[in-house]
């Protein structure tokens, strides 16, 4: 794992205190916002208690990797560490399986529904770690509704969104163990990024669970 020499060092919020990682009710605390095209976002603050903790664990226990892309003549270094786990991979940390496990359960009436069978996870080290716009739009994402969900753990990080070829942008702040699901033709009508920030922020994992097939 790269950590850089000046990262500012991971620091709990004062509103979570459990120091053993879990989950809160899920449908109780649910809000729904309806954007356009028949795509909405699901948004519960606060769903994994003791994240924190979680996000430490998942720091040291995570082997890490970087990522290199093309960006016009030269290859560069993706700005943020991933780690992807198959259908096959045993998940890193006992609550990632409770987590995906519930969500399949809570989502399993909604149109289209489809298990979540796989885990990606993004680390943002500090402030200068970032996602450009995209859309999970590889494999069954690119021809029908999906559903992808995100838990974010460690320092609060804005998460953008935006219909597909511009329009006004929308911002969450996620963090401390909040769940942000995508739904309906989220993937496909819209974009959503992780920009860059001007002040310093300490790391943050972020866990997207998937269907089959869905990256």
């Amino acid at each position: 794992m790269s950590v850089r020499a000046d990262a500012v060092p991971l620091q709990g919020s004062l509103f979570d205190q459990d120091e053993v990682p879990g989950l809160r009710p899920l449908a109780s605390a649910l809000g729904r916002q309806h954007l356009s095209d028949g795509a909405w976002v699901d948004v519960r603050p606060g769903w994994i208690t003791g994240a924190e903790a979680l996000c430490e664990e998942l720091l040291a226990a995570v082997p890490w990797r970087a990522e290199r892309r093309r960006m016009y003549d030269r290859v560069v270094d993706t700005p943020r560490l991933l780690r992807f786990y198959s259908e096959a991979e045993a998940l890193p940390h006992r609550l990632l399986e409770e987590a995906r496990d519930a969500l399949t359960e809570h989502y399993a009436a909604e149109p289209g529904a489809q298990r979540f069978t796989t885990a990606g996870l993004c680390l943002y080290r500090d402030e200068r770690d970032s996602v450009a716009w995209h859309g999970d739009r590889i494999g069954r994402g690119a021809t029908h509704d999906t559903m992808v969900a995100i838990c974010s753990t460690g320092a609060p990080r804005r998460m953008l969104l935006r219909p597909r070829g511009g329009g006004a942008t929308r911002t969450l702040v996620v963090g401390h163990g909040d769940l942000v699901v995508m739904g309906g033709s989220c993937q496909r009508t819209w974009e959503h990024s992780v920009p860059k920030e001007t002040h310093p922020t300490g790391p943050r994992i972020s866990i997207q669970f998937r269907p089959h097939g869905v990256r």
